[in-house]
């Protein structure tokens, strides 16, 4: 079989969400055929999305049909100008902001659980804590070890289920107050990005500061940010400031994933009945009337608290329904950021806006 004809074959293998097949889409960075061995690289950016999992393995499984032997890899080709040393993060494939218009989301219990999320699917994973005024990710993950040092004066970061960490809180004493002005957040910011070994990683999971002030424009202005999480509770208050994080990030052309709703519906243990103290429904209408991604709601419970107390995200509990509405947010974030790359391929045909798991 030549290339010619392997190429009708992936014909018949779809993108489940921009709904054309790949060859159309300009899916097929390389394709080489030697006797019975088939190699090619597809153009996927979102390591281990369920979606683009089941595309690789539809190539896969639509090949060895045929008899042939298939060696895959995915990369997505390099869409500026700049060099390896001119790039932040050159070794980082997908930036996301995780961020919310006001304090008391639950946004960073979301950063967390979204980046072991991650680790969980499989991913190589960094956990960025951006919150300079109020860093509390090393608790809720139970990493108390500072980063060490190299001889270059560059930091290594310390490891938590499978997630590499970096919070201010590691710099700082404990329960100092932090009290700086936007060319300090600037320099500390870029310093605890640029100066750290984070490696190459999938996913560079960064918790925001609530609001829209000195540290999400230096994050925006200066970091290759694939797309932002924004999460609010349902009730009417949140979600106003929801809207302003929304319109920040459209100042700054920068792809918003989707809406994650946390606290909402609370089932009593006691009395066995469900009561929405927050409101209900209100994050899930919120993206449907911005025209956003949904990517779900997170129930108030209290093992959420407890995990984050204790140092261990509840998204790892395997047994844990919120837990699984965790994992549920982060596939559907890791699908999201596959749908930004391959909207972006040059030979792809116009498609709508990632769309609601």
């Amino acid at each position: 079989m030549d290339e010619a004809a392997v190429r009708e074959r992936l014909r018949s293998v779809e993108d489940p969400d921009l709904g054309d097949d790949i060859v159309s889409l300009g899916l097929i960075n390389d394709l080489t055929v030697e006797d019975d061995e088939v190699t090619i690289d597809l153009a996927l950016g979102a390591p281990y999305s369920p979606s683009e999992t089941a595309i690789a393995g539809d190539v896969r499984t639509v090949l060895e049909a045929d008899g042939l032997e298939v060696d895959l890899s995915a990369s997505i080709p390099d869409r500026d100008d700049l060099t390896t040393d001119e790039q932040v993060l050159p070794n980082v494939k997908n930036v996301i902001a995780v961020a919310s218009g006001k304090g008391g989301v639950g946004k960073s219990t979301m950063a967390v659980n979204l980046a072991a999320g991650l680790s969980q699917q499989g991913a190589r994973v960094g956990l960025f804590d951006a919150d300079v005024y109020g860093p509390n990710v090393p608790r809720m993950v139970d990493a108390d070890e500072p980063p060490m040092a190299t001889e270059d004066e560059t930091l290594v970061p310390p490891e938590k289920f499978g997630v590499k960490l970096m919070s201010m809180a590691f710099l700082t004493g404990e329960g100092d107050p932090v009290i700086w002005r936007g060319p300090m957040v600037h320099k500390v910011i870029t310093q605890l990005t640029e100066d750290v070994e984070w490696g190459h990683l999938d996913y560079l999971v960064i918790d925001l500061p609530p609001g829209t002030g000195d540290t999400q424009l230096t994050m925006l202005q200066t970091m290759p940010v694939t797309g932002a999480v924004i999460v609010t509770t349902p009730q009417d208050v949140a979600l106003d400031d929801a809207r302003k994080g929304l319109e920040m990030f459209a100042k700054h052309d920068t792809v918003v994933l989707g809406i994650a709703e946390n606290m909402s519906t609370f089932a009593c243990p006691d009395c066995g009945g469900e009561h929405d103290i927050f409101g209900s429904g209100g994050g899930e209408e919120f993206a449907s009337t911005h025209d956003m991604p949904f990517l779900g709601s997170v129930p108030l419970d209290p093992t959420v608290r407890e995990g984050g107390d204790e140092g261990a995200p509840v998204v790892l509990d395997e047994d844990n329904d919120t837990g699984e509405a965790f994992r549920e947010i982060s596939e559907n974030v890791s699908n999201n950021v596959g749908i930004v790359h391959r909207r972006a391929i040059p030979n792809s045909t116009e498609t709508p806006a990632p769309a609601d798991e």
